[in-house]
């Protein structure tokens, strides 16, 4: 059975943060919430459990698999942006949304899409996993925890647990989250695309 770590939503405790992150660095997935909903994450460079994460959420390597970022400049480290398409990214961050961008050279060719060498990016408003990737010190690698076959994400931590019992290594628990997905935004094109309408706005796009 999954660990459960369940912490305080305005103040987690670092240590048991710190152990999360130690399954992390062994190469498990975890169950984290967001500000749209949970996710599943692993460390970006641990090849193995990336290919695990598109396993148990049931995608291909044409699925964008999605960098959790802490900030605009870590996000800028990873992917290729202009002035135009910063200034966008920057209304609406942090929050519930996932930018598709060129991937730069920090990131593993493995994991951008292997045609057009894109990546989903975002820097998500929660306090928890917030934490967590400054505890972490990097982005992570993750994806909506959305069932194969189903379309609307889980959002209550013990039954992730239940239903994950095998297959990841440990739930956080900071009470409910949006059960909701991120608003998918593909800013490669000369105008932005709205890949998935989610809980984020397009107003706060100027879309």
């Amino acid at each position: 059975m999954p660990q459960l770590f369940e912490v305080h939503p305005d103040n987690p405790q670092p240590r048991l943060l710190k152990q999360a992150i130690t399954l992390l660095d062994q190469g498990d997935i975890l169950a984290v919430p967001t500000d749209s909903s949970y996710a599943l994450v692993c460390h970006l460079d641990d090849k193995a459990a990336a290919d695990k994460l598109r396993r148990i959420r049931g995608v291909d390597d044409k699925h964008h698999l999605t960098l959790l970022c802490r900030d605009l400049s870590e996000l800028a480290n990873y992917a290729q942006v202009d002035n135009q398409q910063f200034r966008r990214i920057k209304s609406a961050t942090p929050g519930p949304y996932t930018f598709i961008l060129q991937a730069s050279k920090e990131v593993p060719r493995r994991l951008s899409h292997p045609s057009r060498k894109t990546i989903g990016l975002r820097v998500p408003e929660h306090k928890v996993l917030q934490a967590l990737l400054d505890l972490h010190n990097g982005p992570l690698l993750a994806t909506t925890l959305i069932p194969p076959g189903e379309t609307e994400p889980i959002n209550d931590a013990l039954e992730i647990r239940e239903r994950y019992k095998k297959q990841i290594a440990a739930v956080i628990d900071a009470g409910a989250c949006p059960r909701e997905p991120t608003t998918v935004v593909d800013l490669t094109e000369s105008e932005p695309v709205v890949i998935r309408q989610g809980r984020g706005s397009l107003a706060a796009l100027g879309l």
